[in-house]
């Protein structure tokens, strides 16, 4: 997919250190990435855009929008964002970043269609006014299995950014425990460590997401 541009020792404790410590590559900041956002650093944004892209994308093309109009209505999303950013905040309960972004992506997708209807508009309507109906309101309940769906989809791309800021056997450590529910101990033996540097790795990878991505990613349910 094309994504949309935005402007602008020895022991149970050498083992615990050797699987657990993360790589301290460029990605590894002091802040998170909605600070960075805030502060406009051009590369928060590519980051932002990877982590969302896709999903802002899908938006537009289960509106009706065309593979080329899907990309540019995407892109008026992000710079949407951008002026907006600082405005986001999580007041009320259920509130979070993915649903403020697609009350915006929803605004954008409607504009987008009033420009076609108004382009094109013959008595008595057009397919653009159609698609223009169906566009959810912001007030529209989302289904459970949508919600989970795409928060699982946004949790999946915010591990992918974070991958290469560890080792390959902290990485391992942290996969089978936390997202194939494997026992420590099981997978200690298939490592070569111990079951406590295991349980490090997991936290410090979780520590790592909450760290860089805060409130910009929910929970997946388990």
């Amino acid at each position: 997919m094309k994504y949309p541009n935005v402007p602008s020792s020895s022991g149970e404790g050498a083992a615990s250190r050797d699987a657990a410590a993360p790589r301290r590559g460029p990605s590894v900041t002091s802040t998170s990435l909605l600070e960075r956002l805030r502060n406009d650093e051009a590369s928060s944004w590519r980051r932002l855009v990877r982590l969302y892209g896709s999903l802002v994308y899908s938006w537009c093309r289960r509106k009706g929008l065309q593979e080329q109009d899907a990309a540019d209505v995407s892109q008026e999303v992000f710079r949407a964002v951008a002026v907006h950013i600082r405005d986001f905040s999580r007041d009320r309960s259920g509130d979070s970043f993915r649903r403020w972004l697609k009350t915006i992506a929803n605004n954008k997708i409607r504009d987008h269609w009033r420009r076609r209807n108004r382009e094109t508009a013959p008595v008595g309507g057009t397919e653009a006014h159609l698609q223009l109906e169906q566009v959810p309101d912001e007030s529209d309940a989302e289904s459970p299995a949508d919600q989970q769906a795409e928060i699982g989809h946004v949790f999946r791309q915010a591990l992918e950014l974070v991958k290469a800021d560890f080792e390959p056997v902290t990485w391992q450590a942290f996969w089978q425990t936390a997202v194939d529910g494997r026992a420590a101990a099981d997978v200690a033996a298939d490592l070569g460590i111990t079951a406590n540097a295991v349980r490090i790795a997991k936290s410090r990878v979780r520590s790592r997401l909450r760290q860089e991505f805060g409130e910009l990613i929910e929970q997946p349910a388990q």
